[in-house]
């Protein structure tokens, strides 16, 4: 799941698809825009990226590397 920043979510949705793919990792990205969801994470800033319920990311765009991260450790 992740949160809307303008023009900043097709980037971001690049890079964990591209992470996923060389991984051989299965993801589905889904976009929120509800606000009360947003907040319910604790999501103050965008982008914000939860994985499996924990956000992992807020605020920009995240390094390659931090994603890798992400997605050993799912």
């Amino acid at each position: 799941m992740y949160t809307n920043a303008a023009g900043i979510i097709p980037i971001v949705e690049a890079l964990i698809d591209q992470v996923a793919q060389a991984k051989g990792v299965a993801v589905k990205l889904e976009m929120v825009e509800e606000l009360r969801v947003i907040m319910g994470y604790g999501v103050m800033s965008t982008t914000g990226v939860v994985i499996n319920g924990k956000v992992v990311h807020t605020g920009g765009i995240p390094s390659r590397d931090k994603v890798e991260g992400w997605l050993a450790a799912a």
